[in-house]
């Protein structure tokens, strides 16, 4: 079953998609629990989720361009939903009765503590910053129709990464150990221009995969 698809768009019908959701989903996840180790790079804060957190917003920029903001809208909510059941299974994990050799009941209980409370932080960012860039995507393409992709895609990395960014290390930098206000700001400000520079670098490749889709897609219909 396909949905119909209107002009700018495709319908979500085909592999592409599902393929999409389900890497975007899967980043997000590693994210979150890379996101429990504070990490120190001299005197630059930040969090283990650097590694991979960027890619959820060039996929979500794919999805926004390619298949329009309803569709990428549900793959954030299906990344949302996900990462909320990861944490439903971790808690009942820690209170399920441990085997009698089971040695690593209190180390698990601490991670997972660190991983709900980044899991908090990381859905409420992550739920703000990629509907924002969503919206941004879809709204300068209705202005721009086909032309000017790098306008909408450095333009929705810059407010969705800035709102995502600013609402999870309101709630996360307690929780990795940064605590006073000066390393929140920095922390927050490094976020923001280390996820957008690397969005920046990865350009090239988005455009690559965004007009491979659009070519292969028998549904997408340009924008007139």
């Amino acid at each position: 079953m396909t949905e119909p698809a209107h002009r700018g768009s495709a319908a979500v019908g085909s592999a592409y998609y599902p393929t999409l959701v389900a890497v975007f989903t899967g980043l997000v996840l590693i994210s979150n629990v890379a996101a429990t180790k504070g990490v120190a790079f001299g005197p630059l804060l930040t969090d283990g989720g650097f590694l991979v957190f960027p890619l959820t917003y060039v996929i979500g920029d794919v999805l926004s361009e390619v298949y329009g903001f309803r569709a990428a809208r549900r793959a954030v909510f299906i990344g949302f939903a996900m990462q909320a059941l990861a944490v439903v299974v971790l808690w009942t994990t820690v209170r399920l009765p441990g085997a009698p050799d089971y040695a690593n009941q209190e180390a698990l209980a601490t991670t997972v503590a660190a991983i709900t409370g980044l899991a908090i932080a990381g859905l409420s960012g992550f739920l703000v910053g990629q509907l924002v860039n969503a919206w941004v995507v879809v709204r300068i393409k209705q202005c721009t129709k086909e032309q000017h992709l790098w306008a909408r895609l450095l333009g929705s990395t810059v407010v969705g990464q800035f709102a995502d960014t600013l609402v999870f290390c309101a709630i996360a930098a307690p929780i990795i150990g940064f605590g006073n206000m000066g390393a929140f700001a920095l922390y927050a400000a490094l976020g923001w221009v280390y996820k957008t520079v690397i969005e920046a670098a990865m350009l090239p490749v988005t455009y690559r995969v965004i007009a491979t889709i659009k070519r292969r897609e028998p549904t997408y219909e340009p924008v007139g």
